[in-house]
C-alpha cells in the first residue's frame, strides 16, 4: 500500500516570515516584502431589487447624506405630473427600505443631486418645466426617513439640459454643469452656495462654447478641483473633459482635453480617493459600444489619461459609477442592451493609470433605464436605482450591491501553513506537492478553490486559483 504523505527528503517546505497572525491549515500568500499572510476579503454579493417608486421613474439622481446615514433618490415621477421627487432609503445588509416619496416641484427634468457635507443638505438641480426649463435648484433636509425641501431658487433663467453637479469639499460650494439652451446649447457651470434651507449663486461661466450634452461632474479632492466630461458636439461629439477651480462664487477653466476621439453619448464620472484619481466609464463606440473606462490625472488645471480598458465586454447604454471606499474599487453599474439585454454592475480596480474590471453581476434582467449608483460608506455597500420598462409592472427599483475584495490574486497563492505562527515569526507553509494535514470536512477526490475570504470551496471564486486536491477528509495535496 502507498502512503500518502510528505517525504522530510523533499524540499516541499518552507520557512518564511508571517505579516500578522497565521493559523495552521490556512491558504497563505506572498507579499512583495516576501512575508506571507492568510488571505482575507469578502464575496461579491447582490441583494434583490427593491421598489422606491411604483410608477415610471425617469431622470435618477442618488446621493449618500453621510450625516444621517441615508440614501435618497431624486428622480421624476412621470406618473404623477412628472414631479420632481425624492425618497429616503435606509440600507440593512443587502437591502433597502424607503420612506415615503415627497415632491419638491410640480415638472422636473434633467435632475441632478448632490450632498454638501458642509451644510448637511441634499441639493436637487432640475429644469422647471412649469417655469419654461429655467435651471432651478432646491435644497433638501434628511430627518429620520424622510425629506423636506426648501423654496426653489433660479440660478439659470433659461432653458436647460444635461444637469450634473458635484460637492466642492475643500470650497463648501456646489457646482452645477449643464446645457444652456438659452444660449446656443453651450456648456455651462454655476457655483451655489447653501445657508439653512435656501442656496445663492454666483454668475453662470461657459466651460464650452459648441452644443454641449451628456455632463458628468466630480471632485478631485487631491488637487481641490472640479472635472467635468461632456460629449463635444463642436468637435464631432468627442468625449472630453475640463478642468474648474472654485474661487469665491465663481470657477475658472483650464482647457479642454480629449478622452475618447469618437462619439461619447455620457460618461459615468468616478473619484478614486485610494489612488487620486478620476476614471471614466462610457459607451465607447468606436469598439462596438463596449462598456469602457479611462483613467485621468489631475495636475494644475489640465488633466491627462491613460489607455482605455473595457469593463463589459458587450453593447452598452447608459452608466453610473460610485466609488467603494471600503475595498478601494470604483463599481459601475451598466445597461447591456446588447445579447443579454440586462442592467449589469461592473468592478473595476485602478492600478497606476490603468484600469481592471472583474466579471460582472446581474442585478436585473431586461432593459433599464436612468441607473444610479452610490456609495453608502457607512453600510460598506453600493446602491444601485433605475427604471425598467421591462418590470412586472414598470417601476423605480434599487438594488444593494457588495463589492468583492481580496488579497489573492491569480499568481500569489503559495500554499499552506503547515504550523500556526504569530506576527513577524516563522512560519512552515506547505509549498507545491506537499500533503497539508491540517484541513477538515474535505471530500477525497474532490478539487478545491480559494475563496476570497481564504477558504477552501469546490467551485472557482474570482480569481480561480486552485487550491489543491483532497487525498483525505483532513489532507489536501497542495498545488501552490
Amino acid at each position: 500500500m502507498r502512503i500518502i504523505g510528505n517525504d522530510p527528503s523533499t524540499p516541499r517546505q518552507a520557512q518564511i516570515v508571517a505579516s500578522g497572525t497565521l493559523p495552521s491549515g490556512q491558504p497563505v500568500v506572498v507579499n512583495a516584502d516576501g512575508t506571507v499572510s492568510v488571505i482575507s476579503g469578502q464575496d461579491q454579493d447582490l441583494g434583490s431589487s427593491v421598489v422606491f417608486e411604483s410608477a415610471r421613474a425617469r431622470y435618477i439622481s442618488s446621493v449618500f447624506d453621510s450625516n444621517s446615514n441615508k440614501v435618497v433618490v431624486v428622480y421624476q415621477d412621470q406618473d404623477n405630473t412628472s414631479a420632481g421627487t425624492a425618497i429616503v432609503g435606509t440600507v440593512s445588509g443587502t437591502s433597502i427600505s424607503f420612506g415615503s416619496p415627497t415632491t419638491f416641484t410640480g415638472d422636473a427634468s434633467y435632475i441632478s443631486a448632490t450632498f454638501d457635507s458642509n451644510s448637511n443638505k441634499v441639493v436637487a438641480f432640475y429644469g422647471d418645466a412649469n417655469n419654461s426649463g429655467y435651471g432651478t435648484a432646491i435644497v433638501g433636509t434628511v430627518s429620520g426617513t424622510s425629506i423636506s425641501f426648501g423654496t426653489a431658487v433660479v440660478f439659470q433663467s433659461g432653458s436647460i439640459n444635461s444637469t450634473s453637479s458635484t460637492f466642492d469639499s475643500a470650497n463648501n460650494k456646489v457646482v452645477a454643469a449643464y446645457r444652456n439652451d438659452g444660449a446656443s446649447a453651450r456648456g455651462t457651470a454655476v457655483v451655489g452656495t447653501v445657508s439653512g434651507t435656501s442656496i445663492s449663486f454666483g454668475s453662470s461661466v461657459q466651460f464650452n462654447t459648441a452644443a454641449t450634452n451628456y455632463t458628468s461632474s466630480v471632485f478631485d479632492s487631491n488637487v481641490n478641483k472640479v472635472v467635468i466630461t461632456y460629449s463635444d458636439g463642436g468637435n464631432s461629439s468627442y468625449g472630453t473633459a475640463i478642468v474648474g477651480t472654485v474661487s469665491g462664487t465663481s470657477i475658472s477653466f483650464g482647457t479642454s482635453v480629449v478622452f475618447n476621439a469618437f462619439n461619447t453619448e455620457g460618461a459615468a464620472l468616478v473619484f478614486d480617493s485610494n489612488v487620486n484619481k478620476v476614471v471614466m466609464g462610457y459607451p465607447d463606440a468606436s469598439n462596438s459600444v463596449y462598456a469602457t473606462a479611462i483613467v485621468g490625472t489631475v495636475s494644475g488645471t489640465s488633466i491627462s489619461f491613460g489607455s482605455p480598458s473595457v469593463i463589459f465586454e458587450d453593447s452598452s447604454d447608459k452608466m453610473s459609477g460610485a466609488f467603494d471606499s471600503s475595498t478601494g474599487q470604483v463599481v459601475f453599474a451598466i445597461y447591456d442592451n446588447g445579447s443579454s439585454s440586462s442592467g449589469v454592475v461592473a468592478v473595476a480596480k485602478i492600478s497606476g493609470t490603468s484600469i481592471s474590471a472583474s466579471t460582472p453581476a446581474t442585478f436585473f434582467t431586461g432593459r433599464v433605464n436612468y441607473p444610479s449608483a452610490v456609495y453608502d460608506s457607512n453600510a460598506e455597500k453600493t446602491v444601485v436605482s433605475y427604471y425598467t420598462e421591462d418590470g412586472s409592472p414598470a417601476y423605480g427599483y434599487s438594488a444593494v450591491f457588495q463589492a468583492g475584495s481580496t488579497n489573492l490574486t491569480s499568481e500569489n497563492y503559495i500554499g499552506t501553513a503547515a504550523s500556526g505562527a504569530a506576527d513577524t515569526q516563522r512560519a512552515k507553509i506547505n509549498l507545491k506537492g506537499a500533503v497539508d494535514e491540517n484541513q477538515s470536512g474535505l471530500t477525497a477526490g474532490q478539487s478545491y478553490y480559494v475563496q476570497a475570504d481564504g477558504t477552501l470551496g469546490t467551485t472557482p471564486a474570482d480569481p480561480s486559483v486552485f487550491a489543491g486536491t483532497a487525498v483525505a477528509a483532513t489532507k489536501l495535496i497542495v498545488k501552490g
